[in-house]
């Protein structure tokens, strides 16, 4: 094995060989450029040919794509007027219907006409007679946004106005797409047309559409609506060209595909004769190339057998290193040079300490070497130790020692293997790290679980106590006084208490399942009311003095009552209980404040929107640096009988409503946490 390693590869017998060819290759080097820079320029031609004729063929589809697009507008013009045409009989419904009817026998186009009055209610109604009815009349009325916004959009320019398209579904399956054309008449009212985009295409379009094209309605972010033409046949190259058709309210864009054959190869004369001379060209160079390879058959056999040894050594990303009985490095591969940062001059200059060894762990490797020489065998399995790279860092590897044995049996030093398991390190510190996660995670859907069990275990007797409490006040009566009065304000009390109750489990059952709650306009002072009597029982145990502070006119917040209630008491029982301590028994002072805040977006431009900013704030003992790293993490807690979900609960309910949830420290002691809600 280490004759191998130590022989001297044949460079001589390389160099003889790439002598020999030298004169070869100064006699046909001039003969080769010139037939290849003439067959450059052959192709270059044939190329440009091509295409030509591919601009020539767009050209003319750009040309069939804008008449197109004209025809369309005509058309869309005309319809209008001959819509407007049937106001002539005046306002007499039967003569408009008898109109009308007669304009959808000449618009296959039109799928349905409507006379509506100023509030958008059809007074009257006619359908095609070449479709089945597929607009439903219960649907056709003030609510149908599109056309509403069509009609305000036409009564505002004093022109048609156009809706944006919809799919109407078909009994069996299927479907068409529609598009609603709005003309405002006088004395109030609206006329409305529903298109049938398909229709529309072959009435308006499909008569100049030539053989060999598709042409399609898009919206403007490509969506394809609906298509009408030949389909592509085998072999064929696709030409596209598009169109915006500017129709008030209305983005479409008109696609016509072309399949033509791929351009002729000799579009002309001129290009035949030029690929003829480039065939004859190129048998030239084959023949040349056939009696050049025999002359390099012997080189190349050379060649492959010094390149093959040189690629194994250069492929093994194992280092290698050989030592002799005096422990001198004989040979490194170029893996183990790359691995340490040493060049191999730097790595087998005449030294018994070799430069990857750390300074600090010197001593041990010289008496590792000491065994080695010695006779002393490694274990089969390796060992590991760390090495230092040319620029000081220092990386650990795994090592596997042999002793190298010549042809005559004979031991003429060592021979290692070096293994850099610092990537296997980091992937198994990221593999703990993502066990750690996952753990997380699985205790997290436990949770999940659990809540949806309680709530679903738990709704069943709150019903019951509000139940209960309900019959009770009516047997109380509505008027009873004195200390029934008081029986029946408690009464009261635990039905409110048992309906909140049950509002909380029924939120917390939709946040854990992600299932949209309804938002609603919601008065900072009300939220803050609807939190204050819990607080205060736990407030008056504590000693805790309660602050409220709110500004003038405050806009209502737009969010899920009963999560942000909670928040609220949540972030306020936790400033409580951190103000629980002998060190604050002279300063328990909680303060609820909401004011005014804006919005600032990444750029740090205001985004224009309100918003309102609801703080709660505490004269405690602070949060440190350690805790504050971890504070929203799920299941860290600091105290001894909390699970660690309530304050990510929190930023997750925060971060739903668009906002943010934040904390600071405040002065002169304690925390301030801050989160913000949209206005209403």
């Amino acid at each position: 094995m280490s004759d191998a390693l130590l022989t001297v590869a044949p460079q001589r017998w390389a160099l003889l060989a790439f002598a020999r060819l030298r004169s070869l290759w100064q006699r046909w080097f001039l003969w080769l450029l010139m037939a290849v820079l003439v067959s450059v320029l052959l192709v270059t031609v044939v190329w440009l040919a091509g295409r030509h004729e591919v601009e020539q063929v767009q050209a003319a589809l750009d040309r069939d794509t804008a008449d197109a697009v004209s025809d369309l507008r005509s058309g869309f013009q005309r319809n209008a007027q001959s819509l407007r045409a049937t106001q002539a009989a005046g306002a007499d419904r039967t003569q408009w219907s008898t109109a009308a009817a007669a304009l959808l026998r000449e618009h296959r186009e039109w799928l349905r006409l409507e006379w509506r009055d100023a509030a958008m209610r059809t007074q009257q109604a006619v359908n095609t007679p070449y479709r089945m009815r597929l607009l439903d009349e219960e649907s056709r009325g003030p609510e149908q946004s599109d056309v509403t916004l069509a009609c305000a959009a036409a009564r505002k320019l004093g022109a048609p106005a156009y809706s944006p398209s919809h799919y109407v579904p078909i009994a069996g399956g299927g479907g068409i797409e529609v598009m609603e054309l709005c003309l405002p008449i006088d004395g109030g009212g609206y006329l409305v047309a529903s298109y049938s985009l398909r229709d529309a295409l072959i009435e308006l379009v499909g008569p100049t559409l030539t053989r060999g094209q598709e042409v399609a309605f898009t919206e403007a972010d490509g969506t394809r609506l609906v298509a009408l033409g030949s389909s592509r046949r085998v072999g064929t190259r696709v030409f596209t060209s598009q169109q915006l058709i500017d129709l008030p309210g209305a983005a479409l864009m008109l696609r016509v595909d072309g399949w033509r054959a791929a351009p002729d190869l000799f579009p002309n004369m001129l290009t035949a004769l030029v690929t003829a001379i480039s065939i004859a060209l190129v048998s030239v160079l084959v023949l040349l190339a056939r009696d050049t390879r025999r002359r390099l058959r012997a080189e190349r056999d050379l060649a492959d057998a010094l390149a093959f040894r040189k690629a194994m050594e250069d492929s093994v990303i194992t280092g290698l290193r050989a030592r002799d009985l005096q422990g001198r490095i004989t040979y490194v591969n170029p893996a183990f040079c790359e691995m340490v940062g040493f060049s191999p001059e730097e790595l087998m200059a005449d030294s018994a300490d070799a430069p990857y060894w750390p300074t600090e762990l010197a001593h041990e490797y010289q008496q590792r070497q000491a065994r080695r020489l010695a006779g002393g065998m490694p274990p089969r399995e390796g060992f590991e130790s760390v090495f230092m790279r040319k620029d000081g860092t220092r990386f650990p590897v795994l090592i596997f020692e042999a002793p190298l044995i010549n042809a005559h049996k004979v031991q003429t030093g060592w021979m290692s293997a070096f293994i850099d398991v610092s990537e296997q390190r980091r992937i198994e510190e990221l593999s703990r790290a993502s066990q750690e996660r996952l753990q997380a995670s699985a205790r997290l859907a436990t949770v999940g679980e659990m809540a949806s069990l309680l709530s679903h275990e738990l709704t069943q007797p709150l019903a019951a106590i509000a139940s209960y409490a309900s019959g009770s006040l009516n047997l109380l009566g509505p008027h009873a006084k004195g200390d029934q009065g008081e029986v029946a304000m408690a009464v009261r009390r635990i039905a409110e208490q048992a309906d909140r109750a049950g509002q909380v489990i029924r939120s917390v059952h939709d946040f854990v399942r992600r299932r949209d709650r309804t938002r609603e306009a919601v008065a900072p002072q009300a939220l803050i009311d609807a939190v204050l009597p819990l607080v205060r029982l736990q407030a008056r145990k504590l000693g805790v003095t309660i602050e409220v502070v709110l500004e003038d006119r405050l806009p209502a917040a737009m969010c899920d009552r009963t999560l942000v209630e909670q928040v609220l008491l949540n972030l306020a029982r936790n400033a409580m209980q951190a103000m629980d301590g002998p060190d604050n028994a002279g300063s328990r002072v909680l303060r609820l404040r909401v004011a005014r805040a804006v919005a600032v977006g990444g750029t740090g431009q205001e985004d224009g929107r309100r918003w309102l900013e609801f703080s709660v704030a505490d004269l405690g003992s602070g949060i440190g640096e350690d805790v504050a790293e971890r504070l929203f993490t799920p299941f860290f807690t600091t105290r001894a009988d909390g699970m660690g979900l309530g304050l990510s609960l929190c930023r997750t309910v925060v971060e739903q409503h668009g906002g943010a949830l934040v904390f600071e420290p405040n002065k002169p002691r304690g925390t301030v946490f801050r989160f913000t809600l949209p206005a209403a």
